[in-house]
């Protein structure tokens, strides 16, 4: 079974963005895709379960950005 989560992250400007939010996203365990959209600032994280909010927050201020609504 597989999950997918829609998260708005701020701050993202360039595909180097894109790069460093989709790297350390995907670090976490279980995830299997990780879909940066730049221009809406969206991403789509699809896992193997559901991913704790905070380690979602947590790997996107990882990379230099803000998890919106966190």
């Amino acid at each position: 079974m597989t999950t997918t989560t829609d998260y708005t992250v701020s701050g993202m400007t360039c595909s180097h963005c894109v790069a460093a939010v989709r790297e350390e996203i995907g670090r976490l365990a279980g995830v299997q895709q990780v879909d940066v959209d730049l221009a809406a600032g969206r991403v789509t994280v699809t896992s193997t379960e559901p991913l704790p909010r905070a380690d979602v927050a947590a790997a996107v201020d990882e990379a230099g950005y803000d998890l919106i609504g966190s």
